[in-house]
């Protein structure tokens, strides 16, 4: 069955149980991350992808649940790497690690409330196809505003909101779902940051479109200036110029870096991967596996 990190210690995951009375469950009170490691068979060896990077945001974010976790960055990554050793992956892994109310009081507050922390792994492949291209369309929902349940934070209660979403979405036959903000300004998937390619330089939606602060939008942003040399606009971006877009695609943990080949039902440029975004990728999946020595700084050994 595999092991987790609960409860303050290391046990098997059928031992690590909560009360139907935990308040994070009636109240989706909790804070959560995805971080995901790569298994690279050349040399046995399995990186963690900008692991610190992901329990600073972690922390960071518990604070507007007045969480307290108790462990510092360094710490929550050295459990996380024993983790995964304890379990022994040898293939690409997710790591998702999750702060909660864990008091059994009934009533929806954040103040004078017990937190509970765990950490569970599991394998994982494609959450998006990263190889066909994907037919999105926008959603009927809007996505939750900074002042109503912050989007950027990844609170557990708030993934409703991007639930109701992905489910409409399947329903009318896309592979994802795209947000607008409540003022009608392109937002992100409903679990992925999304970039926009015009005339050459990418583009994608501000930090206050009420937006995920993606991990992986940040490594997008990074690698296109630094490596590929790429002019990138960080803006408020309106639903009709991802029509009018030579190219798009999604990006995040588990969608990595997911292109977009349809927009309700219209083509994005040629209807097909674009240049942009097929050099991105390529030079994402090349990144994570510690194949650019100037990025291996983001990767954290497992073995």
């Amino acid at each position: 069955m595999g092991t987790v990190f609960f409860q303050d210690r290391f046990m098997p995951l059928e031992q690590a149980t909560l009360s139907v009375r935990t308040n994070a469950l009636h109240y989706g009170t909790a804070v959560f991350e995805g971080i995901r490691a790569y298994w690279e068979p050349e040399g046995e060896q399995l990186y963690v992808f900008r692991l610190p990077e992901h329990y600073e945001r972690m922390l960071r974010n518990c604070r507007v649940l007045y969480l307290t976790v108790g462990k510092d960055v360094k710490e929550l990554s050295r459990l996380t790497v024993e983790l995964l050793r304890l379990n022994g992956h040898r293939e690409d892994t997710y790591v998702r690690p999750i702060a909660f109310v864990s008091s059994e009081e009934i009533g929806p507050r954040l103040h004078g409330y017990s937190t509970g922390f765990a950490v569970f792994t599991l394998p994982l492949g494609q959450y998006l196809d990263t190889t066909q291209g994907l037919r999105v369309g926008f959603s009927s929902w809007r996505r939750i505003s900074d002042n109503a349940i912050p989007a950027r934070c990844k609170v557990a209660g708030g993934y409703v909101n991007s639930a109701l979403a992905r489910t409409e979405a399947a329903h009318q036959g896309y592979d994802e779902a795209l947000f607008l903000t409540e003022d009608g300004a392109l937002c992100e998937g409903s679990a992925e940051n999304i970039f926009l390619v015009r005339a050459g330089r990418l583009i994608t939606p501000d930090v206050s479109s009420n937006i995920l602060e993606g991990i992986t939008r940040d490594t997008i942003l990074t690698l296109a200036r630094e490596a590929l040399g790429l002019q990138v606009e960080e803006r408020r971006v309106g639903r009709s110029e991802v029509y009018l877009a030579d190219e798009v695609f999604l990006c995040g943990t588990g969608a990595q870096v997911a292109p977009v080949v349809e927009v309700d039902r219209r083509p994005v440029g040629e209807g097909i991967i674009g240049p942009v975004t097929a050099r991105v990728q390529r030079l994402y999946f090349d990144v994570v596996r510690g194949k650019v020595p100037d990025y291996r700084h983001w990767l954290t050994p497992v073995y």
